[in-house]
């Protein structure tokens, strides 16, 4: 299994204390077997606590959400876009609740799972904030709509294998009726026709 192994350093005075944290991750997902798929994806993370901390430890997966299944024809980038607007001069493209509304509207995401936040406190006066996270890429089950020429192929192998196995059975079962003479059976005699020789004179 693939891991990210993700450390961030935040410097910060004597006098600053950080009591929660809100973390964006981008990723780039890509799929290439089945479907071809490409996008931009993210992990959100929010933890808060009452007391100021000095590093906060994630350790979750990263899993894919679908709401509808994947398209098999060409290739799928509706939703390789950034997840954050850099180009934007609209300061509410930049809010934190805006952006993951907007997120959320994709029929097709990335969420980080079970993240099981640990939150440390006892930070030294000039040391840094440190965020430690550990994230894993499980293997995932993708949901798409198989192609007629993919349906075909796994009907016709489904097909023989059911014909074998019934062509198997009725063969036995003709076996062991005739063995057997399960069905009464009565011995018809076919009369001859009459034997004739021809002589020549």
């Amino acid at each position: 299994m693939d891991v990210l192994y993700f450390k961030l350093e935040l410097p910060l005075q004597s006098t600053e204390q950080v009591l929660g944290v809100q973390l964006i991750l981008t990723f780039s997902y890509q799929l290439h077997r089945m479907s071809t798929f490409e996008m931009q994806s993210m992990a959100f993370l929010q933890s808060s606590f009452a007391v100021p901390g000095s590093q906060l430890h994630v350790n979750g997966d990263l899993r894919l959400q679908q709401k509808q299944p994947l398209s098999y024809r060409g290739l799928d980038v509706r939703y390789n876009v950034s997840v954050i607007n850099g180009t934007s001069p609209f300061a509410h493209d930049y809010d934190l609740t805006h952006i993951v509304a907007a997120y959320q509207e994709r029929n097709v995401t990335t969420v980080l799972s079970d993240p099981n936040p640990i939150w440390l406190v006892g930070r030294a006066a000039e040391a840094p904030f440190v965020i430690d996270a550990v994230i894993r890429y499980p293997v995932e089950v993708i949901s798409y709509q198989p192609g007629f020429w993919e349906m075909i192929k796994f009907a016709w192998i489904q097909y023989v294998s059911i014909l074998l196995i019934f062509l198997w059975v009725f063969e036995r079962i003709k076996i062991f009726v005739f063995q057997n003479q399960v069905v009464t059976s009565i011995p018809v005699a076919v009369p001859q026709g009459e034997i004739r020789k021809e002589h020549l004179s």
